[in-house]
């Protein structure tokens, strides 16, 4: 599943289920007050079922130990025919004689209360993670459902995309062969503006082929342990003859990270071609480690607007825009954290931190 697919799904998977959840702990806390009313309405029953007992002459045995009574003395005060409370382990109500003196006191352990109540919340719980879970599945499966038109959509536009950079590989390097041809035939038009113009095309049209190629191929990625300073010591040999102007540093000795390399190397020569292409004349790129991050640093003229960079219509320094927004693709397709900012040498600084 791709970056963009994999948040689309969760996002549904996520809204679906919250809302859904929300409903069950609603309906469980309002069930467990109802519930709760019903028992606290059944033991005053009780206590009223007993008070009449013992107003009748019964014996108390009958009722069990867990009821007692008492007479107390009216005083002149008048109670709530409503009086029912909770008084540490026991519940008590007051309950009128026929003569106004005295009232009957009548109170019953709060144990079984309790117990049953203790019961009554592990039962709702119970019942809220089983229906938590099973809405879970629901919804990772309604989520699935939910992006299927959307990966449908993404594999024929892929699809398309795969064919169409087939079909442009056979006049891609027909050009490239044919003004190699033509830049040895005539050693005249070898320092051309023209010729210059038409290679830099070609270049930049490979580049960007090769990019969209290594891309495409972001849903099938097998990442595997790479040592990334070998990987970089390579990548700064072959851009050394194609900027001879700048000081390339590489500070790393062994670094190993799971990653495509294919990916990765993708990732690190459009950076590396950047630094040097928008670098001043004389300037230097430095490669370096912290912690888990790779850092790529020039002393260029620094980046307009760092938030945006990485946008894919964002093309700040004369570029296509795409460049960077396939590095940043690549890099989430494995895990990889990017990020630019300006530098205390007034240049750029990229910054991959791997996972």
């Amino acid at each position: 599943m791709k970056h963009h697919e994999r948040r689309a799904y969760l996002r549904f998977f996520f809204m679906y289920f919250a809302s859904v959840a929300l409903l069950v702990l609603v309906a469980g806390f309002f069930y467990y007050r109802q519930m709760q009313s019903h028992l606290l309405k059944l033991q005053e029953f009780r206590l009223l079922e007993y008070a009449r007992h013992i107003k009748m002459g019964g014996p108390p045995s009958e009722f069990g130990p867990d009821f007692r009574h008492r007479f107390v003395p009216a005083k002149g005060r008048h109670i709530d025919i409503q009086n029912f409370r909770r008084d540490g382990e026991y519940f008590v109500k007051l309950v009128p004689l026929r003569f106004g003196d005295r009232y009957l006191e009548v109170l019953v352990s709060t144990r079984e209360y309790d117990c049953r109540i203790h019961r009554l919340l592990w039962e709702i719980l119970g019942v809220e993670a089983l229906l938590l879970l099973l809405f879970g599945l629901l919804s990772r499966r309604l989520a699935r459902s939910a992006i299927r038109p959307l990966q449908e959509s993404i594999e024929l536009l892929d699809a398309f995309i795969k064919d169409l950079i087939h079909d442009l590989n056979t006049p891609l390097t027909a050009i490239r062969l044919n003004l190699t041809a033509l830049k040895e035939s005539a050693p005249q038009l070898a320092d051309s503006r023209i010729m210059k113009r038409l290679l830099h095309s070609a270049e930049t049209v490979s580049e960007l082929h090769q990019n969209l190629t290594v891309l495409l191929e972001e849903k099938t990625f097998q990442s595997r342990p790479v040592d990334l300073c070998a990987l970089l010591r390579e990548l700064v040999e072959v851009q050394r003859p194609l900027c001879p102007e700048i000081q390339l540093e590489l500070s790393c000795d062994r670094f190993v990270a799971t990653v495509h390399p294919g990916a990765f190397r993708q990732i690190l020569q459009n950076l590396l071609a950047n630094a040097c292409a928008y670098n001043r004349p004389g300037g230097r790129v430095r490669l370096r480690f912290e912690g888990r991050s790779l850092l790529i640093e020039d002393t260029g003229s620094g980046i307009e607007d760092p938030q945006r960079i990485f946008e894919r219509s964002f093309s700040g320094q004369g570029g296509s825009g795409l460049g960077l927004d396939i590095v940043r693709r690549l890099a989430r397709a494995m895990g990889i954290d990017v990020s630019a900012q300006r530098n205390e040498m007034g240049g750029s600084t990229f910054v991959l931190t791997m996972p």
